[in-house]
């Protein structure tokens, strides 16, 4: 990752599969686009590099597995083929997949980890109306439960300002979270206009960066990570002044716990199924013996009856 800005050719590929194509997305470009005159966006970027991997049969040619905002740089994942792009449905919808995001954010974070609990909503508020917003602002409609994890990782200062680099887990799916989370404790994200209403236009992009990207898919899960772009030899306006945990050790930490969660509602899953096993099997058992002490007594009468 670079300051310099996207090209059709300019496309970094960090996964490559019969099924899945997985990008580093460029800072400030789109995803797709109905306008006629956005020609620069990621699915342009394929249609450019990959024109063989294109589907007639979609309206943009590829299926992107999910979203990232405009000014969100990292790991998009997309899906070559109708097969592929429902099993990774399915573990975006079932909540199994891990996404973790890198961000600087204005001011130092004095909590080291925490998990931002804010219910986001639509801000229907006169010239809002592209934000989201948190549960008992103004103009919040329809706010639905959104978790954040936040976990510190340096503390410096990025063109003179005091800033924080921190890893962010959302543990839900909502637009603009991550945004609208750290905005909420007084901490928004460097570079990002929409959330200080227009104030913090001096960085050259919003810095946020969707770094890693794991969907548990069968029988082989895909794991992929977008490299550190918040680095002072990519930006030397970023200059780290104390480390408390360092970006490779915090991920696997993170891994290793989704790893045993997955673990552990397999084996809940498990054991529930069993005891559904086991209770169909005592009712079938119980109907069976009823059955047994009918026809038992019916012999016994016509016993007794000769």
């Amino acid at each position: 990752m670079t300051s310099e800005p996207a090209s059709l050719e300019r496309l970094r590929v960090l996964h490559r599969s019969h099924d899945y194509i997985v990008v580093d997305k460029h800072w400030d470009i789109r995803i797709d686009s109905k306008m006629w005159y956005e020609n620069l966006t990621v699915q342009a970027q394929l249609r450019h590099c990959f024109p063989q991997l294109a589907d007639p049969g979609t309206y943009y040619g590829f299926r992107f597995c999910h979203q990232l905002d405009f000014s969100t740089s990292g790991a998009l994942c997309v899906a070559l083929n109708k097969a592929a792009a429902g099993r990774a449905y399915r573990c975006f919808k079932d909540r199994t997949v891990t996404k973790a995001y890198l961000a600087l954010v204005r001011g130092w974070v004095e909590e080291e980890t925490q998990t931002l609990d804010f219910a986001i909503g639509k801000n229907s508020s006169e010239g809002k109306t592209h934000m989201m917003c948190i549960e008992g602002t103004e103009g919040c409609e329809n706010p639905k439960p959104c978790q954040t994890e936040l976990t510190v990782l340096q503390y410096g200062v990025y063109d003179g300002e005091a800033v924080t680099k921190v890893l962010l887990q959302p543990l839900t799916g909502r637009t603009h979270q991550l945004r609208v989370h750290c905005s909420a404790i007084a901490h928004p994200i460097v570079g990002d206009v929409t959330y200080s209403l227009g104030a913090d236009q001096t960085p050259f992009r919003m810095m946020l960066h969707a770094h890693l990207l794991h969907i548990p898919l069968d029988p082989q899960p895909l794991l992929v990570s977008a490299e550190d772009p918040f680095l002072p030899g990519v930006d030397a306006k970023w200059v780290p002044q104390r480390t408390l945990r360092t970006l490779e050790a915090t991920m696997d930490a993170l891994l290793e716990r989704r790893m045993e969660e997955r673990k552990k509602k397999e084996e809940e899953e498990r054991v529930a199924n069993e005891a559904k096993r086991k209770g169909s099997r005592k009712q079938k058992c119980e109907e069976e013996s009823e059955e047994q002490r009918r026809q038992c007594q019916e012999w016994l009468s016509e016993w007794a009856g000769d």
